[in-house]
């Protein structure tokens, strides 16, 4: 409601790429380019968070901001300061990040689809959906291997068998209610009663019965090692188990971590031994693995860095010419293309044969044809 008393120029401009506005429906503009920019975000408690936060949420219009934070915060189960002080902060830069991708493609595309009609419309200007699965070819020691990149959270993910997933030398997970990677796999993989209660915390009880095995509980392991669990309730998409390599050190008196690219490297090493010693135990077998982008949030890495140490890792499994089916997680498009930029040119979406195809007519450097190093 306060959006037609206030002076927001940069928000203003960033409205007009969906279309000049009069003086007199500024606001409006504005408006619809905050929806269109929380329609882009990922669902879940992050997109609920920013519709209560804008009051762009169904009846919470002209609700007051304390009420509408108030809400906010339950959805992360934390107290209104808390959420005020941290995730607050999370959910406004998504929204903001939406809001200057939105800008970028029109200077490079055509302009963006009106909130109000669907994106799969063919309407004239309308952009089309992002694909959620890229297929990429990969030239590695003379031979053609898949390399699938998956867009959207981590969550999500259907019918792989092994997913890593970062966490930190003391193998503590973060709580299920953060967006982490980590956090994402412990909530998903939670088992639920109808109502939504929680039952079992499946993946955190199974990391906490190796440290009391095989560890000490509450000192750190070697960065690099590597803790296999069920999936839990992941099991009803797919995901059979969950590799969580401890990569980030915390750093003391801090909430900060340190991240080391030769210690993703290993850890992805060590997840792709792993899966070769106990894959053959289950039936079926053990054939498919999935990486996020390790070390790459508070970590603290570069999504370069971070997709360099994991794939020196891969390149290596993929040599041998073992029949592993090879996948990433992002949760960006950007971050996809950055994965394609790194790996070559190499086409997506689209079949093997094409793929192998278009690599012998493309240049790559490097023994390996890896263009990114």
């Amino acid at each position: 409601m306060r959006l037609r008393g206030l002076e927001l120029p940069s928000l203003e401009r960033a409205a007009s790429v969906l279309g000049p506005a009069d003086p007199d429906t500024r606001a409006q503009s504005v408006e619809r380019l905050l929806r269109l920019a929380v329609t882009r975000m990922d669902g879940g408690s992050l997109q609920e968070a920013a519709e209560y936060s804008l009051g762009l949420a169904r009846g919470t219009r002209d609700m007051p901001s304390v009420d509408r934070r108030r809400r906010a915060a339950a959805l992360y189960g934390v107290s209104v300061e808390r959420f005020r002080k941290y995730q607050e902060f999370t959910v406004l830069g998504e929204v903001a990040e939406h809001v200057v991708r939105i800008c970028a493609a029109s200077l490079t595309g055509p302009a963006e689809a009106s909130p109000d009609v669907p994106a799969t419309s063919a309407w004239p200007g309308s952009s089309p959906l992002s694909p959620s699965h890229r297929t990429l070819g990969v030239a590695v020691a003379g031979h053609t291997a898949t390399v699938t990149v998956h867009i959207h959270p981590v969550d999500l993910l259907r019918d792989v068998d092994v997913v890593v997933s970062p966490t930190n030398t003391y193998l503590s997970l973060p709580e299920a209610y953060k967006s982490s990677v980590s956090a994402s796999l412990r909530r998903a993989g939670a088992l639920r009663d109808v109502a939504g209660g929680l039952v079992e915390d499946r993946v955190n009880d199974e990391v906490r019965d190796w440290v009391e095995r095989y560890a000490a509980p509450g000192r750190a392991v070697p960065p690099g090692t590597v803790v296999p669990t069920g999936a839990g309730a992941l099991g009803r998409q797919g995901v059979r188990r969950i590799y969580h390599a401890a990569v980030a050190v915390p750093r003391p008196g801090t909430n900060d971590y340190d991240v080391q690219p030769a210690d993703v490297t290993r850890a992805a090493a060590r997840a792709l031994a792993l899966l070769a010693e106990e894959g053959d135990r289950f039936d079926p077998p053990l054939r498919s693995i999935c990486f996020a982008l390790l070390g790459s949030g508070r970590g603290g890495l570069s999504h370069e860095a971070s997709f360099t140490a994991v794939w020196a890792a891969i390149e290596a499994e993929l040599a041998r010419g073992t029949g592993y089916e090879t996948h990433l997680v992002v949760r960006r498009p950007s971050r996809a293309d950055l994965v394609e930029r790194l790996l070559g040119r190499h086409p997506w979406a689209r079949g093997t044969k094409e793929a192998e195809r278009d690599i012998g007519n493309t240049r790559t450097t490097g023994t390996n044809g890896n263009a990114g190093g």
